[in-house]
C-alpha cells in the first residue's frame, strides 16, 4: 500500500512538470543559485507535494510568491550542533532557528545521554518528531566521554544497536576517545565496526603524523575540532571532512577559512557545535556564519555550498542541498548573497517564515522530566578549600575564544597550609560535584582567565558528564551557588556575598527548558550582566566554564575525579610539577 501512496505521488509530480495539472506552488523572479556549478538561473521553481518538480516557465500554480530578482538558495543545514547547549528543547529551538533559514540539523544527542541514557534520546526523537524542521542524529560514540569523570548513563554496544536502527540516526557521533581507537581500545573499535558503511564523525584535536593516520585507518571521517590551520590542511589532504566551527565560544572560522578555494572546497562544511538563546538572537544560526566567512573573503556561492549540498553529500541526505527537481522544497530567498537577510523560508514547500513572521504553529509539548534531581552529598563549605601540597600547582588557563586550555604551573597564594583565590593574578577556584548518583566525589583545581573579583558562578552544564562545575573567588560563595543551584533543580546561577544575582532554571536534566529563545535570551544576557559585575572578563563565561570539565580537549581539564592531563588522559596531582 506505502509503494502504491508513493507510485500515485510521483505519477502527480510528473503531470504538473508536463502542465497536466497545476503545482501547489510557484515562486517567480528569483535568481536560483546552483550549489552545485555555481551558476545562476532565473527561471520558476513548480513545487508539487513537498518537492520541487521542475526549473522551468510557464507553471500556474495554487499559490505563487512573486520575487524582484531576490537570490533563491537550498535550506540551510547545520551538520554539528549539540541541540542542548541552546538550552532549548528541540521544538522550541525550531522556532528560533527557522527564521535563520535553517531547514536541517544533524546533532550529536551525547549531552542529554550523559544525563539519561537512552531516555533522554528518545525524548529529543519525540520531541523533535513532526516539527517544520529536519532533526537527525548520530549515535553518541562516547557517553561517558572517558573514565576519568562520573556520567549519569551510559550508551555501550547494546544501546547503539537499539539506536542503529532507527531511520533518524545517520552514522556515529563524534568518535572522541581518539586514544582508545589508537591503542585498539575492543569497545571502542566494536561501536565503530557496529557502523561500518555508515557515516563515523571524528574528534581529533591536535592530533597529527602517525597518531592521525592511526585514527582515520579506522574509518572515522570527519572533524570539527581543527583550530590551526596547519592542522585542517593536513586532516583535508588525509581525506577528512572539515567542519568549520564557529560556535558561541569555541570560533575557528577566521583561521580555517583561508584553506577554502574552489577547488577544494567539497571537503568543508559550516557548522555551529554549541550555540547559547542569545548568540542566536544576536549573531543568527548558519546564516550568520555564512556572513561571517563572506566577510573573511570567501565567495559567497561557496561559502552557501558549504552550507547546503556538501553536508548534505556528506551525511547521504540526497534529497536536499540543491535546487532541482526531485529534491525536497526547502528554499530559502535572501536580498543579497551578502548581508544575507531572509525574507522567505519554506519547509516541505511550505512557507514556514515570510517577512520577520513565522508562519507556523508548534505546539507546546510537555516534558517526561519536570525538575531535575541534583543527588549532591555531604557538601560542606570545608571541601571547597585546597590544601596546599606542594608550592607549585597545576593551573588551567583560558585560552581566549576557544575552549582548548593551556597547563601552566604558577606559585599559588598559600597561608597556614591553604591555598587561597588571588584575585590580582586572576588565580580562582574551581569545583566540579558529582551529581548524578550522590557518590559525594568532588575535583578541585585552580583556573585563570575568568577575572572573577568576586563571587561565584555555577552550572549543571558540564561537558559531557555534566556535573555540578563552579568557579569562584571564596569557598563561601561557591558553596553557596552549588547548594542554590541544587534547590532549583538545575541551570547557571551567579552569586555574591550570599545573595543570588542572576539564575537560569533548566528543568529537563538539568540542561534544557521550554522557554523560548526571546525569554531565554534576556535571561542569558541577565546572566553576563551579572558575571560582568562580579568582574568576569569572558565574554561567554558559562559556556566557557561548561567546557572546563571535558577532558578530551587539551590540555588540562577538572571532572569529579579529579585534574586531568588531557595529553597524557590521565588524572594528576593539583602539585604534580612534572
Amino acid at each position: 500500500m506505502i509503494i502504491d501512496d508513493y507510485k500515485e505521488q510521483l505519477k502527480k509530480r510528473v503531470n504538473v512538470v508536463i502542465k497536466n495539472g497545476g503545482p501547489d506552488l510557484v515562486i517567480k523572479g528569483g535568481r536560483i543559485l546552483n550549489t552545485l556549478t555555481g551558476s545562476v538561473t532565473k527561471k520558476e521553481i513548480a513545487i508539487h507535494d513537498g518537492y520541487i518538480v521542475s526549473i522551468g516557465k510557464g507553471y500556474k500554480g495554487k499559490n505563487t510568491i512573486e520575487l524582484d530578482d531576490d537570490w533563491v538558495i537550498p535550506g540551510l543545514i547545520d551538520a554539528h550542533i549539540h541541540i542542548e547547549s541552546t538550552m532549548m528543547m528541540p521544538s522550541v529551538l525550531a522556532q528560533a532557528i527557522i527564521p535563520h533559514g535553517t531547514t536541517t540539523i544533524i546533532s550529536d544527542p551525547h549531552e542529554i545521554a550523559n544525563v539519561k541514557g537512552l531516555d533522554g534520546i528518545n525524548m529529543m526523537m519525540e520531541d523533535s518528531a513532526d516539527i517544520p524542521l529536519d532533526v537527525f542524529f548520530m549515535a553518541p560514540s562516547c557517553v561517558p566521554a572517558t573514565g576519568l569523570e562520573t556520567s549519569g548513563s551510559k550508551i555501550g554496544v547494546n544501546e547503539l544497536k537499539i539506536l542503529k536502527n532507527n531511520n533518524r540516526i545517520l552514522g556515529l557521533a563524534e568518535v572522541m576517545n581518539f586514544s582508545g581507537v589508537i591503542h585498539g581500545d575492543d569497545e571502542v573499535m566494536e561501536k565503530i565496526a557496529l557502523f561500518k558503511g555508515r557515516v563515523i564523525d571524528g574528534h581529533a584535536p591536535g592530533l597529527t603524523g602517525e597518531e592521525l593516520q592511526a585514527y582515520l585507518s579506522a574509518g572515522i571521517l570527519s572533524d570539527h575540532e581543527c583550530t590551526k590551520r596547519q592542522e585542517a590542511l593536513e586532516k583535508l589532504e588525509s581525506g577528512m571532512f572539515i567542519m568549520i566551527r564557529e560556535g558561541a565560544t569555541a570560533k575557528n572560522l577566521s583561521e580555517l577559512i583561508p584553506l577554502v578555494t574552489e577547488k577544494n572546497s567539497r571537503g568543508f562544511a559550516l557548522v555551529s557545535d554549541d550555540l547559547h538563546p542569545e548568540y542566536i538572537k544576536r549573531v543568527g544560526h548558519i546564516d550568520g556564519i555564512i556572513r561571517k566567512a563572506v566577510k573573511h573573503g570567501l565567495d559567497p556561492a561557496i561559502a552557501i555550498r558549504l552550507a547546503t549540498i556538501n553536508p548534505a553529500r556528506y551525511f547521504g541526505l540526497r534529497d536536499r542541498g540543491l535546487i532541482a527537481p526531485g529534491y525536497l522544497a526547502d528554499i530559502v530567498v535572501v536580498s543579497d548573497l551578502r548581508d544575507f537577510k531572509i525574507s522567505h523560508v519554506i519547509k516541505d514547500g511550505k512557507v514556514v517564515y515570510n517577512n520577520g513572521e513565522l508562519m507556523v504553529d508548534i505546539p507546546e509539548r510537555e516534558s517526561k522530566y519536570h525538575k531535575e534531581e541534583l543527588k549532591i552529598s555531604g557538601l560542606t563549605v570545608d571541601k571547597f578549600y585546597i590544601k596546599a601540597d606542594g608550592e607549585i600547582a597545576n593551573v588551567i588557563e583560558l585560552v581566549p575564544g576557544q575552549i582548548i586550555t593551556k597547563k601552566i604551573q604558577l606559585k599559588p597564594k598559600i597561608k597556614d597550609g591553604y591555598v587561597f583565590p588571588d584575585i590580582e593574578r586572576d588565580i580562582l577556584f574551581l569545583s566540579v560535584i558529582e551529581r548524578h548518583h550522590g557518590t559525594g566525589r568532588m575535583g578541585l583545581g585552580l583556573v585563570k582567565g575568568f577575572g572573577l573579583k568576586g563571587g561565584a558562578l555555577a552550572s549543571s552544564i558540564s561537558h559531557d558528564s555534566h556535573n555540578v562545575i563552579v568557579v569562584g573567588a571564596n569557598p563561601q560563595d561557591m558553596f553557596f551557588a552549588v547548594e542554590e543551584l541544587r534547590k532549583q533543580g538545575g541551570g547557571l546561577i551567579a552569586v555574591s556575598d550570599g545573595e543570588v544575582l542572576s539564575r537560569i532554571v533548566l528543568e529537563i536534566g538539568g540542561l534544557m527548558t521550554y522557554r523560548t529563545v526571546d525569554l531565554l535570551s534576556d535571561d542569558v544576557e541577565g546572566m553576563h550582566s551579572a558575571s560582568q559585575a562580579l568582574g568576569c572578563t569572558v565574554p561567554e563565561p558559562f559556556m566557557l566554564l561548561s567546557f572546563l570539565a571535558l577532558p578530551v580537549i587539551p590540555e588540562l581539564k577538572l571532572t569529579d575525579m579529579g585534574l586531568v592531563d588531557v595529553n597524557r588522559f590521565q588524572i594528576i596531582s593539583l602539585f604534580n610539577q612534572s
